[in-house]
Order: C-alpha cells, then sequence, then structure tokens
C-alpha cells in the first residue's frame, strides 16, 4: 500500500551542508545521466541517514537519562511523528544500498543503517508497550467502539502523517470526551507504530508485545465479570445445584458484557491497530480472545452434565436464551478461521442446552403423572401439585418464544393413555409458537387427570366437587393472569370456565338438594300445620347438618366463592322465606316456637355467608339456638346478607 512517508524519500528536498560534502561532485565537467542519477540518489539517502541518526540517537534509551524516562509519543508528538518518518526513510536507504552493489561503500553504509534500525527499533518497542501500559483504562472496550466509528476513515494512509493533533479531535466529533480523545490519541500512536515496525520487518516485536498486555487484558476483565476460569468446568456436575446455580447467575451477567463490551472492543482494536495486516490482526485477537471466549461458553456445555430435574430447566433457558441472542454478534466477533472453535463451541452448547430442555421438560411431565400423594386437602382446596405444576409453567409461558425454538423439530409424543384429541392446540407452519401451546397445554391435561383421581379419594362426592372446582379455578386464573392466555387462547379459556361452573354446580346439587327438597314445592300452598311443622323440622335439620358438615371447606377464589354463595341462596332462601312467612305467624302459639323453627330468613343469609373459609368456626354457630323475634325486628338486622343474595 502506497504511504506517503514512503514516497518522500524521493521528493523530500535534500538537506545541504553550508559547505560541499566531498561525496558530490559539483564539477561543471559534464557527466553521464547515469552517473548524475546514482550520485544524487546516494546523496538523498545519506541525508537520510544523517537525518535519521539526529533523532534516533537523541531518544536511544542508553544514550541518556532523559530518553530513558522519557516518553517520545508523550512528550512531543510532533517529533514522534518525524522519528517515524526518519524509521521509514533509513529504511528505504538500507533498500537503497542493499541494491546498489556497485558501490564500495555500500556494505559499511548498510551495516550503519543497520545499527541505527536496532536502536530506532528498540525505541518503538518501549514506546508501544508504555502506550499499551498507559492506557489500559483508555483503551476500554467502550472507548474502543466510540473510536472506531472514525478509525476507519484513514486506512489509506500511515497515521503519522497527520500534520496536527487537531485533526485527530476533529475527525472524532465535537461532542468528544476526555476519555475518547485519550483513547483516539493511543489508537493512533499504536497504528503508527505497527505500520513501521512491520514495514522495517519487526512486526513480531509489536505483535509479541501486543498480545501479551491485550490478553491480561482480557483475562482480567472476565475475572473482574465474576466468570472464574481457574475452575474446571469438567467438575461441575460434582457440585451442589445451589453452587452451580450461582455460578450460571455470574455466567449470565458475563457472557453479555464479555461478547457485547470485550471481545468486541478487541476486535475493534486489534483490527485498527493492525489494519495493514490482515493475518497478524487475526493471529493477535485470536490469540487474546479465543481462550477466554471457548471457557466461556465451554461452561453452558458443562453445566447440561449435571443431573437433570425440573427446577433446573429455567436455568438451562436462560442460557440457551443468552448465547441465541448473542448468536449475530458471535458469528461477527469472530468471524476468523482461526476463531472458528468459538463459533464451534457456541453452537454446540446451544444444542446440548436444547438437549437439556427437552429431557428436563419430559422429566417434568412424568413428575407430575408420578405424584404419589394420597392424603386429600382439607376441604376440598387447591393440591399443593396444582400450584406448583401451573407456577412452573406460567414461568414457561415467559419463554414461549425459546421453547417454541427448542422444539421446532420434536412434535409431541404422546406417551400416556390419555387421548390427544383433548388439545385444542395443534401446531402449524404458519404459527411455531402453537408447538410449545400444544406442550404446555397437555401438561394442564396431564395435571386435571392426576386432580381427576385425587379428587375419588373424598368420602363426600360433594366435596370432590368442590375440589375439583377449586383447582380448576386456580388453573383458569393462573392463565387468565399470565401470556398463556394469549398462547392458549381464549377459547380454550373459555371451555375450562365453563368446566369450573359445572363443577360448582354440581357440589351445590349433592350438597344442598337434600335441604332444597325439605321446602314444600309451593311454600304458599296451603298444607295441615302438622306437615308445616315436620317441613320445618326437617329443613332444620338438613340445614343444620350441611352447614356443619362444609363449616370447614374451602373456596380460595373469592370471585368463585361468592358466585357459590349467591347461587345457592337464591336456591334456598326465596322459597323459605315464603314458606316461613305464610306458618310462622299460624304457628305463632307453640310453646317451643324457638325450637320448632329455628331460621330466620335473614338467618339463613348470615350462615351462608360464614361458608367457604375454611377454619371450621363460624359466626353463627347452628348449635346455638336462635331466639325467634318479631320479623319487624329481624328484618331491621339483614342488610349484611345482601353480600350473599340480593
Amino acid at each position: 500500500m502506497p504511504r506517503k512517508g514512503m514516497r518522500s524519500i524521493f521528493f523530500h528536498p535534500p538537506k545541504f551542508s553550508p559547505s560541499p560534502s566531498p561525496s558530490r561532485n559539483f564539477s561543471s565537467t559534464p557527466s553521464s545521466p547515469s552517473t548524475h542519477r546514482i550520485s544524487f540518489s546516494d546523496s538523498m539517502m545519506e541525508d537520510n541517514i544523517i537525518n535519521a541518526e539526529a533523532i534516533i540517537t537523541k531518544w536511544d534509551p542508553d544514550s541518556s537519562s532523559y530518553a530513558k524516562i522519557t516518553s517520545l509519543f508523550y512528550e512531543n508528538r510532533r517529533e514522534a511523528r518525524n522519528f517515524l518518518r526518519a524509521v521509514s526513510n533509513l529504511q528505504s536507504a538500507m533498500q537503497f544500498y542493499v541494491a546498489d552493489s556497485s558501490s564500495s561503500s555500500s556494505p559499511q553504509k548498510l551495516v550503519h543503517c543497520q545499527h541505527l534500525m536496532q536502536t530506532a527499533i528498540k525505541r518503538l518497542e518501549k514506546e508501544f508497550y508504555q502506550i499499551l501500559a498507559a492506557n489500559r483504562d483508555h483503551l476500554d472496550p467502550e472507548s474502543v467502539s466510540a473510536r472506531s466509528s472514525t478509525a476507519t476513515t484513514r486506512s489509506s494512509t500511515s497515521d503519522y502523517d497527520y500534520d496536527t493533533e487537531d485533526e485527530i479531535l476533529i475527525s472524532a466529533g465535537a461532542s468528544i470526551s476526555e476519555v475518547e480523545r485519550d483513547a483516539s490519541l493511543a489508537m493512533v500512536d499504536l497504528r503508527s507504530i505497527v505500520e513501521c515496525m512491520i514495514s522495517s520487518g519487526y512486526g513480531k516485536e509489536c505483535v509479541k508485545i501486543y498480545k501479551i498486555i491485550r490478553k491480561s487484558i482480557v483475562d482480567e476483565g472476565i475475572y473482574r465479570l465474576g466468570f472464574d476460569r481457574t475452575g474446571s468446568n469438567r467438575h461441575l456436575h460434582k457440585l451442589d445445584w445451589e453452587v452451580v446455580e450461582i455460578k450460571i447467575k455470574g455466567w449470565l451477567h458475563a457472557i453479555k458484557v464479555a461478547v457485547k463490551t470485550l471481545f468486541l472492543g478487541e476486535r475493534i482494536l486489534s483490527d485498527h491497530v493492525f489494519s495493514t495486516s490482515g493475518p497478524i490482526k487475526e493471529s493477535c485477537f485470536s490469540e487474546i480472545a479465543k481462550e477466554a471466549a471457548l471457557a466461556l461458553f465451554g461452561f453452558a456445555e458443562s453445566v447440561t452434565k449435571c443431573k437433570r430435574s425440573p427446577e433446573k430447566l429455567f436455568r438451562f433457558l436462560d442460557m440457551y436464551n443468552a448465547i441465541s441472542e448473542l448468536w449475530p454478534d458471535i458469528e461477527t466477533i469472530f468471524s476468523y478461521e482461526s476463531t472458528s472453535a468459538v463459533r464451534s463451541q457456541a453452537v454446540a452448547s446451544l444444542i446440548k442446552l436444547g438437549e437439556a430442555v427437552r429431557d428436563t421438560f419430559a422429566n417434568f411431565e412424568s413428575a407430575i403423572q408420578k405424584d404419589s400423594s394420597r392424603s386429600p386437602v382439607p376441604g376440598g382446596g387447591v393440591h399443593p401439585l396444582t400450584k406448583y405444576v401451573m407456577n412452573y409453567v406460567c414461568f414457561l409461558g415467559d419463554y414461549s418464544g425459546i421453547l417454541s425454538d427448542i422444539f421446532a423439530d420434536y412434535p409431541l409424543e404422546i406417551r400416556s393413555p390419555l387421548p390427544d384429541s383433548l388439545l385444542q392446540n395443534s401446531p402449524t407452519a404458519e404459527n411455531p409458537l402453537s408447538s410449545i401451546a400444544t406442550r404446555i397445554e397437555w401438561l394442564i391435561l396431564v395435571l386435571l387427570c392426576k386432580l381427576d383421581g385425587k379428587a375419588e379419594r373424598y368420602k363426600d362426592v360433594s366435596l370432590s366437587y368442590m375440589f375439583l372446582a377449586n383447582n380448576l379455578q386456580y388453573v383458569v386464573s393462573k392463565i387468565r393472569s399470565s401470556d398463556l392466555s394469549l398462547l392458549l387462547g381464549e377459547e380454550w379459556v373459555t371451555k375450562h370456565e365453563s368446566k369450573v361452573r359445572l363443577y360448582a354446580a354440581n357440589y351445590e346439587r349433592m350438597a344442598w338438594n337434600k335441604v332444597i327438597q325439605t321446602i314444600p314445592p309451593n311454600p304458599t300452598a296451603e298444607i295441615p300445620l302438622d306437615e308445616a311443622r315436620e317441613a320445618f323440622r326437617r329443613f332444620n335439620s338438613a340445614f343444620e347438618s350441611a352447614y356443619r358438615t362444609q363449616a370447614s371447606w374451602v373456596v380460595s377464589d373469592a370471585k368463585l366463592k361468592d358466585e357459590i354463595k349467591v347461587s345457592i341462596a337464591r336456591k334456598i332462601v326465596p322459597p323459605y322465606r315464603a314458606f316461613y312467612e305464610k306458618y310462622r305467624v299460624r304457628l305463632q302459639s307453640e310453646t317451643s316456637l324457638d325450637v320448632l323453627v329455628r331460621f330466620a330468613p335473614e338467618d339463613l343469609e348470615n350462615h351462608l355467608s360464614d361458608l367457604f373459609y375454611g377454619s371450621g368456626s363460624v359466626s353463627g354457630s347452628v348449635s346455638v339456638s336462635v331466639s325467634v323475634r318479631p320479623a319487624s325486628v329481624r328484618s331491621q338486622g339483614s342488610n349484611s346478607s345482601s353480600r350473599c343474595y340480593g
């Protein structure tokens, strides 16, 4: 690539000394064009050597304590550019004397040039190291990324051809910060030194320094991110899961910052500093970042070797999600052939994590089917299995996109006697999410079938229906309040809400029909007083028995609880009120009326309102006789019952 610095060899005006140089021929004797051209070129080379020797000697670390402790690029940037130009011109002079075999003085001059070159390279190595070491903080990935947008604009010429330092700052933009300014200057200086040393045949020296310093920065960055590379990934499966989970949390943070900041910054920096040599910049980045990247992505694969259990599924999904989201960046940053192992490791980790997710998903289904809890839930409440499964399933809904990707090529295989015709959702090519919707629906179906079996453990059939209503209502509520409602669809939710109402209706029929049947079909019809007395007695007994039996039953959902209470009250209170109001006055003369007519309509409403809290103790216990008051007095205290019936 042509460079202005190299072109100046032939177009830079020679600096003549006050007295004629013995090597120059100023005789008026005509000379051949060839002789004149050779002497003129030789004169230019000598001037270049003299100028180079002056500045190289000045900054020779062994020549003075000032040169030993002072940074050329920090102390005088203009002189630093002259130093680089002098080295380039010295290299041209060496090439000239190598090619000039006709002159007897060429070998001696070449040896002198070589000595100067070694001194200059020693100085440049020192400067290169000092710039890298002193700018560890300034060459952080954020600053490097900010500089990268302006760095490419000068890729066609050497950076040490800037006329003024201000041009660097102008190219970086008016809003450049102090950190970005320092990073910009450091990157310019590093690239200038690299170009000079590579063109002079000393590329290996700067590459070695660069790799050592930048690799230590990457390793330190990984350590500060909380990822411990010293611990062997091969032994993760031997650790307690709690310990592994802590490591995973640290990894999830580290992998995002490492890829998007640390590795990206190193790729940008190496591409910029070694922009003149593709193989060198690839070699540098590969040696600096490859080892750390392999350890990071290899950790994910090692985690999948831990024993599978349902609670580990979400960590597998988190790791899968992290790598899949970073994949475009991974492909771009590690695009070199020498870093293909990093891409391969990332893909391998995705594959292993996908396998772990599918296996754990299957294990979760198996765990539901194998649940062996036998004790019925007191009061027909929500079973712990229902809570566990639905909380688990709702968390799965947050990963529906990732799960659809993981299960895309793995259709659901029914491994139980349950008919798949019960499923509403079926996978389609148009809607890939339907695949995971089918699987989640299947998990819920397995749960509901398991609950059907547990309902049979209740001796009271009405309580078994209460149990089914409670648990299905919990399932529907969890679906309705989560993203799963969108995934499964409104039709699925509506269908199962109807089943809840059906279970509740069956409960009411089984639990309260005996009470309802004690009230005459036509409560206002005329019947003998003996039959009226017997009707009151049968009602008292039936209501008291039902109430006592259900005093400890529970309905967990507040809305369902109110709906059931209102439904029961509407079936019992109005006909009882009509019967009560017709015959209470006619039985006024009874000596033990408070025993015969134990409940006023308001008492029924109050007692019903106390049900389904599961405490077993209620505010209006039927074991206590209810005093008979005038209807006008009782009606004054009946407003509180409107929450149950009205």
